[in-house]
């Protein structure tokens, strides 16, 4: 029961985030706190910092891909590489209330060539900063425990915002501001709600989880609005050894059109659904290694956007 309490409490948020968009800005949609669980099992708090590498890299129409300016646009997308650092402090009030303060500094490089009067202009940006903040607490409904079984579980709500930190007016070095989805940050306060659910099987060392989440943006910020999102996790864990764990996670994201003057709807929103295999190495009692590979399984998006190849991320956690 320990150990489940412990992941319900880890598994309050989730850094999810787009996966893609016209210009290819984005987080991995993974729930790397599901593993990070002995250290939130008591009252007391826990840092956690990762790395991610996304190459968004291939240009799509549709579930099909396509090549740089094979179907024209304003801007015909080449490629965008993430590199973000996410650090995250969670802290236990009791075993059914706790707190997440999530902050990611990106780091962006983008080109795309500006279809202007009949020529190709490469452009580029390359930056890094502060993102959008999200604010989240974690409560736990109920709970239940089998010993016949040696099944139990518990059921959870997410509640929070996501705040207007990063900025939105990024340019480059010949001051051409950067596309909205690019920034970043939306300007936007975003409402997030959500459910869990966690459970430990009969077969010994293993346990799952599944959680959905949407994030609901409540205004419009200089002429844009980011479109709504939902993202959808559901996972397995299996203790290998007592320092060893292997993890394994679907990952489905779904979103909105962006809306307003300064958007693109046309070339915004879809669906993707990833696999994420990963492992977690528990160095001390108190400090956790843990790393995932992204796969795409499935891309959509609305008219021409550039998606992820590639994804990967490391992270460390420490309890305190």
């Amino acid at each position: 029961m320990k150990l489940l309490r412990a992941a319900a409490a880890a598994s309050l948020y989730m850094l999810c985030a787009q996966a893609f968009a016209s210009c290819g800005a984005a987080f991995c949609p993974v729930n790397t706190s599901w593993d990070l669980h002995t250290g939130l099992a008591a009252k007391g708090g826990r840092f956690d910092l990762r790395y991610e590498y996304i190459d968004q890299d291939q240009p799509r129409n549709g579930s099909r891909k396509v090549g740089v300016g094979q179907l024209p646009r304003h801007h015909d997308e080449v490629y965008t590489t993430n590199r973000n650092w996410i650090g995250s402090f969670d802290y236990v009030f009791n075993a059914d209330w706790s707190l997440s303060v999530v902050a990611p500094i990106v780091d962006r490089d983008h080109q795309h060539i500006h279809n202007h009067r009949g020529q190709k202009l490469l452009d580029s940006w390359d930056f890094s900063g502060l993102g959008d903040v999200r604010a989240l607490g974690r409560y736990r409904l109920s709970s239940s425990e089998s010993r016949e079984k040696q099944e139990a579980g518990a059921v959870g709500l997410i509640f929070g915002l996501k705040l207007p930190t990063g900025a939105f007016d990024v340019r480059n070095g010949n001051r051409e501001l950067a596309e909205r989805t690019l920034q970043p940050g939306s300007g936007t306060t975003d409402a997030v709600l959500g459910a869990y659910v966690v459970r430990t099987l009969p077969l010994k060392d293993l346990s799952w989880f599944a959680q959905a989440e949407v994030q609901l943006p409540m205004n419009a910020r200089d002429g844009y609005k980011p479109g709504r999102r939902l993202v959808m996790d559901a996972g397995l864990r299996y203790d290998l050894t007592g320092e060893w764990s292997l993890l394994l996670q679907g990952n489905l994201l779904v979103r909105g059109k962006d809306s307003g003057m300064n958007a693109e709807p046309a070339d915004s929103g879809g669906h993707a659904l990833f696999l994420s295999p990963g492992a977690s190495y528990a160095a001390s009692k108190d400090v956790h290694l843990y790393g995932f590979l992204q796969l795409p399984l499935y891309q959509y998006v609305n008219g021409v956007q550039l998606t992820v190849s590639k994804a990967a991320m490391l992270g460390v956690s420490a309890r305190f």
